[in-house]
């Protein structure tokens, strides 16, 4: 779903939602690969029902993946997605059902995104391979060995993802032989459903997916109890889950890891980019060289349960004068969700997420709410009046947000050319290693352990281009001057051309915003109401219509918004009449026809043969579908990718009929792929259903059945025969040609045709939970706890509360805790150590023993191992410093007497005792203290030396780009809570004060995300 940064944004808001995942791998043993055995429990402690799986999420990475070579063939791609639904049961270890679902045919306002997103892969990949052809001539010209060429065969067009293609009936077959092997081999996957719903089975994955569950609930013998777990990346996927209202739905996805090393795509090695290759390296330099580090990608899960805890604290709104209704008010907050983005209508332009548009949409709905004595949505429809009224105050302050917006983009303009100018341009030879004659004058085993210390330090820097340097001065022989002048020329060249800002036509920052926006968008005077009020209600019925799809179903197939820009908040103020009308029956396009809709010409092999000549043949009458280049609207962003693909909207009724005159060329086969077709259930022998299934083969006639729920855990629905079955007891041939995947000599899976149960149009599902629910423990710390009274919380980590946990004795916790430190931190000055004349003791966290003392002697201001949390009181008979600023004002420390450690009363609020004001103020170059503002507008002060010289908060937090500064020493975190900042901030004052203040603060030198989670995981943060 088009919610760029949603995701990031929600559980930073809302950490305790995403929990790792506890996976078994398969072993080796004597050279045998044993697979898991997942019949037995679940490793992550809870037991899951159903797994759905969003194919499509799954197809991608499999075929053409970013971050390693890309499979050689058809046969490699499909063993790669048989590996990774193995891994998704693996984690998960369904008990009742597997559902895969493939995108088949969208609805006509999802072909549009469809559309533009095909031709800009097309025109991506043509320029890439002029690009690439371009670099080979070069270095064949310089005598460089180079791969050979690809033949045009074995390039792969990741447009063939498309309902309709031949590679996507291929991978239907190859599917139904996966699913077979599996219910025949694995006794998991024995006495499970498993679902098949391919590519021509119309509707998008998730959707299909949406639509089951939906009309399970509504089935009399569903169980309201059901576990689900939902696999995709996709930001949709959460929304979706909240409006199924199922008690216990979660979702799994592959961890984001940012930076990852991409391979060169002329030569195919790591370490540097297609403009920078050298061709084919020597074998030497090859061993260390042409592969990445060894990766896994780790899997997460998001709680939906848990989310549901925050957003009922977050949107709790007590005076209401009508009862509060915890499942309404989820219903509205996915609703305002659609504000920011999604698949089917452009974003209003004044909100942003990185912007805290979501907050300020819930500060208004919580207004609305109480004045308008009602909810926004009930079971999919909206109440456009209050709806309007939200958009109405959004608008009230839009031209605010536009002026602050820019002044935040100049900050981190400025903010960010200051870093880029001042940090190196290259690595000398000298920086890391004394200067070598050549690489040749290693071990082999040297240059291996050499060349994977350095990638691993790779991996640690967020500047990839940088780190690419730092490792070339490694492994190549020491250059001369004049080589490293010219790299720092081009560097400096590429920076003062990337900071060259797009020409903005629009600027929304400036007086006459509105009119140059219609003028230069749409082509017309913002003084045409009319024309403006027409734009508003268009998007209004988006709204609508998006919010049907999601709660009832697709509720026109051929409704699309007709602009390709959004209006302003502001010009909803004349829609009070409007209503949206979806009764008209309608029905999906066929494959083919969809193809044709969304396809350039490029993409034509995948498209039958006979129309071809519609899209290239200048005499075609729907020539003008299929443009060979067009023009992208940056609309204010900086890069291609962000901007607005300006093609043509297709004329259904012109396309549709050009296309019934050339329906009798296609074959037979073409004709099938151009159906519509069924979704497929399957089972093995053992299944308690396996009779039941039998015996519709027994008959003749081809009358759909009604299932017995008792024998499939309550599913509804009905069968029939299906014209593909391989009955039990025959053989299966492989579909695929791999070393993995052999014919199934004796087939123990049954299949038949499966339709959903059966509810008319007038049907309303209710958006409700269901009777019968159980309430599940919850998960978030509850807000009247109280520490002296009911004894120290035990935060929940994962599913299950009384999950057992890893645990290290006291002296076990300092040593890692020391471990944390000293990976953290680079401490290669002969003038800073951990000695006890330079002590650099760390404070202990909540509810854990004290911070770590050399040994040694007595020294005052130590941390005793008996402490309590935070700063402590005094151990080993000396003073020690307790924090305490409730005490008039005072400074933070105050020497208590000794004996053993106390517990110190922890801090709370703010890092100020007495404002700014008791720091002297943050202004001029000389000013002590920094002001920190995090991304819900507190302030945080800390020591200068912290926050500016050594850059510490900075690199920790945010990383390139995730931050501004402006000279007065006042530093915006974009994307940093205000309860993660004070945490930190804590972290480095403390860090501060037990360090020798005449020693440098040594720089921090970690991935922002890992420094964050070993702080968490040494008990540093409570966050």
């Amino acid at each position: 779903m088009g919610v760029p940064a949603f995701f990031r944004w929600l559980s930073r808001k809302y950490p305790a939602i995403i929990s790792n995942a506890n996976e078994e791998r398969p072993v080796e043993v004597n050279g045998v690969k044993v697979p898991v055995d997942c019949t037995k429990p679940n490793p992550n402690f809870q037991e899951f029902d159903n797994l759905y799986l969003d194919m499509n999420g799954i197809i991608h990475p499999c075929t053409h993946p970013e971050d390693r070579p890309a499979p050689r063939n058809e046969d490699e791609m499909f063993a790669l997605i048989f590996e990774y639904i193995d891994r998704m049961f693996a984690i998960v270890r369904p008990r009742r059902l597997l559902y895969m679902a493939i995108d088949g045919v969208a609805p006509r306002a999802k072909m549009n995104q469809q559309r533009s997103r095909r031709f800009r892969s097309s025109k991506e990949a043509a320029e890439k391979e002029e690009q690439i052809r371009k670099v080979r001539e070069r270095l064949e010209a310089d005598g460089c060995p180079l791969p050979p060429e690809k033949k045009e065969e074995e390039k792969f067009d990741s447009n063939c993802i498309t309902p309709g293609t031949p590679f996507m009936a291929r991978l239907a077959d190859a599917l139904r032989y996966y699913i077979h092997n599996r219910i025949t081999n694995d006794a998991a996957w024995a006495k499970i459903e498993v679902i098949l719903s391919d590519a021509n089975v119309p509707g998008e994955g998730e959707h299909k997916i949406m639509d089951y569950i939906r009309r399970q609930r509504a089935s009399p013998n569903h169980d309201p109890n059901t576990v689900h777990c939902l696999c995709g990346a996709d930001a949709d996927l959460i929304m979706l889950g909240l409006a199924t209202h199922e008690a216990n739905f979660n979702i799994i996805r592959e961890e984001f890891v940012p930076n990852q090393p991409r391979p060169c795509e002329l030569c195919g090695q790591y370490g540097h980019e297609l403009n920078d290759c050298q061709g084919l390296a020597t074998e030497e330099v090859a061993a260390h060289q042409s592969d990445p580090l060894d990766k896994t990608t780790n899997f997460v899960f998001i709680r939906l349960p848990v989310l549901r805890e925050y957003l009922e604290k977050d949107l709790a709104m007590p005076n209401l004068p009508f009862p509060f209704d915890l499942e309404r008010v989820l219903d509205d907050w996915v609703f305002m969700c659609f504000f920011v983005g999604n698949d089917f209508l452009p974003h209003l332009p004044s909100l942003e997420i990185r912007e805290g548009a979501i907050d300020r949409l819930i500060k208004l709905y919580k207004d609305v709410c109480v004045l308008s004595n009602g909810y926004l949505t009930e079971n999919g429809n909206v109440n456009i009046d209050r709806a309007q009224r939200i958009l109405n105050g959004l608008g009230d302050v839009e031209d605010q947000i536009f002026q602050e917006r820019q002044r935040r983009e100049v900050r981190f303009r400025e903010n960010r050319k200051r870093q880029r100018r001042s940090a190196p341009a290259y690595i000398p030879t000298k920086g890391l290693l004394a200067p070598l004659s050549a690489p040749q004058a290693m071990t082999g085993e040297q240059t291996r352990e050499l060349a994977r210390d350095a990638r691993v330090e790779a991996m640690q820097y967020s500047n990839a281009q940088e780190t690419q340097q730092r490792l070339g001065a490694i492994l190549q022989p020491a250059g001369t001057a004049a080589a490293g002048n010219d790299r720092k020329r081009k560097a400096t060249e590429d920076l003062d051309s990337e900071e060259e800002e797009p020409y903005d036509e629009v600027r929304l920052y400036e007086e006459g915003w509105r009119e140059r926006y219609y003028a230069s968008k749409f082509d017309v005077a913002a003084s045409d109401v009319d024309f403006r009020r027409q734009v508003a209600e268009a998007y209004m019925e988006g709204l609508c219509w998006v919010l049907r799809y999601y709660y009832q179903g697709c509720g026109s197939w051929d409704w699309f918004y007709p602009y390709h820009y959004a209006p302003f908040a502001s010009d909803f103020d004349r829609i009070y009449d409007f209503k949206p009308d979806f009764t008209k029956p309608t029905k999906p396009f066929k494959p083919l026809e969809q193809l044709m809709c969304v396809f350039p010409a490029a993409s034509r092999k995948h498209i039958p043969e006979p129309w071809h000549y519609l899209m290239t043949d200048t005499e075609s009458p729907i020539i003008d579908f299929y443009p060979n280049d067009f023009q992208i609207d940056l609309n204010g962003k900086k890069f291609a990718w962000q901007g607005v693909a300006l093609l043509p909207f297709v004329d259904e009724d012109r396309l549709l009929g050009t296309l019934s005159e050339v329906q009798d060329k296609l074959s037979d086969e073409e004709k099938h792929r151009n159906s519509l077709g069924p979704s497929r259930v399957f089972l093995g022998t053992q299944h308690p259903a396996y009779q039941f299934f039998a015996e519709i083969y027994n008959h003749e006639g081809e009358v759909p059945v009604d299932l017995d729920s008792k024998l499939l855990y309550g599913m509804g629905g009905t069968i029939q025969k299906d014209n593909l079955v391989v009955l039990p007891g025959n053989a299966y041939g492989s579909a695929v040609s791999h070393e993995t995947c052999q014919d199934i000599a004796t087939n123990a899976c049954i299949s038949a045709i499966y339709a959903d149960p059966f509810f008319g149009p007038e049907f309303v599902f209710p958006a409700v939970r269901l009777p019968g629910c159980a309430e599940l423990q919850k998960t978030l710390k509850p807000e009247n706890w109280n520490d002296r009274r009911d004894g120290q919380y035990r935060p929940q980590i994962g599913f299950n509360r009384d999950a057992p946990r890893a645990s290290l004795d006291p002296g076990a916790m300092r040593g890692f805790r020391n471990e944390v430190h000293n990976r953290s931190y680079h401490n290669d000055r002969r003038d800073y150590s951990n000695d006890r004349n330079n002590r650099h003791s760390f404070p202990s966290a909540r509810g854990y023993q004290g911070g770590w003392v050399p040994p040694g002697g007595h020294h005052r201001g130590g941390f005793h191992a008996h402490g309590g949390q935070h700063h402590q009181r005094g151990g080993h008979g000396h003073g020690g410093h307790h924090r305490d600023d409730r005490r008039n004002g005072r400074d933070w420390d105050q020497q208590r007497g000794g004996g053993r450690g106390g517990r110190g009363r922890p801090y709370r609020g703010k890092l100020t005792m007495a404002g700014e004001k008791k720091y002297g103020g943050c202004e001029g170059p000389d000013a002590e203290y920094v002001k920190l503002v995090s991304s819900d507008d507190h302030e945080f002060y800390i020591k200068r030396e912290l926050a500016i010289t050594s850059g510490t908060i900075k690199a920790m937090l945010s990383g390139p780009g995730q931050y501004e500064e402006n000279e007065s020493n006042v530093v915006h975190f974009r994307e940093i809570p205000s309860h993660v900042l004070h945490k930190v901030c804590q972290y480095f004052s403390y860090k501060h004060r037990y360090t020798n203040s005449s020693t440098e603060i040594p720089e921090f030198n970690i991935q922002p995300e890992v420094s964050l989670e070993l702080l968490m995981a040494a008990n540093f943060l409570d966050c």
